[in-house]
């Protein structure tokens, strides 16, 4: 799906990253090949997927753009979300529509500046990069490089940008403000947790909202439940 198709695909929805850590109980391509069916029967416009044999699974379960990332830790580097053009190769490979790249500005393997791996993945792969960033700054940057979508993915996970336990809104917000005239979508990403905080993200300008752990990890959302009641209860 070429960039128009894709930005007019997404507008307005709900993108579902399906992804397990290796120690959780749903971790497997079977598992988030059904997890990615259940959520493309729910509504959802397109999935994010991590790694080679999940992103397969996908493909092959629903008919949905994927979001293609590749989380791998390199000794000597906080980079993990597709941190060179080699993973972006194997993802798209396997059959990821948009490639997700870790913009933020710290060091990269190799050496490699973020244009200089936006514009290696885009020659390589031939798909348009969502860049995953921290702070308004470095989205901004990653769209004057060259990606096509940035996302607010990385707030509160770089030393540098502000730790919170909601969405970071005002980052959404100056984003879109600056980006959605230039015809940048801006992705809303990280801890939206409630229906009411998606619906936020939209209304302040996001193009479109990704939710991970409140749809796809039952061991999180149980964990919110019993922590309520435990503290309604005063146990």
């Amino acid at each position: 799906m070429d960039k128009s198709r894709l930005v007019d695909h997404i507008h307005g929805g709900l993108i579902v990253s399906c992804q397990a850590l290796t120690d959780e109980p749903l971790f497997g391509a079977k598992h988030m090949a059904a997890m990615a069916r259940a959520a493309a029967s729910g509504g959802a416009v397109a999935i994010r997927a991590n790694g080679l044999a999940d992103i397969v699974a996908i493909r092959a379960a629903v008919d949905l753009p994927i979001i293609g990332l590749f989380k791998v830790d390199l000794p000597g580097f906080e980079v993990r979300i597709t941190p060179t053009c080699a993973y972006a190769e194997q993802i798209a490979v396997a059959g990821a529509d948009l490639i997700a790249v870790d913009a933020t500005d710290r060091p990269h393997p190799d050496g490699i500046s973020i244009g200089e791996l936006i514009e290696q993945v885009h020659c390589r792969t031939g798909c348009p990069v969502l860049a995953d960033i921290s702070t308004l700054e470095e989205g901004l940057k990653a769209a004057q490089l060259g990606a096509e979508f940035v996302a607010t993915t990385l707030s509160g996970y770089t030393q540098y940008s502000p730790e919170r336990s909601e969405p970071d809104f005002a980052l959404i917000e100056g984003l879109a403000v600056q980006l959605a005239p230039r015809g940048v979508p801006v992705i809303a990403e990280g801890r939206i947790a409630t229906p009411e905080q998606a619906a936020r993200a939209l209304a302040l300008g996001a193009h479109a909202v990704v939710v991970g752990s409140a749809i796809t990890r039952p061991q999180w959302i149980t964990a919110r439940f019993a922590e309520a009641l435990k503290k309604g209860s005063g146990v």
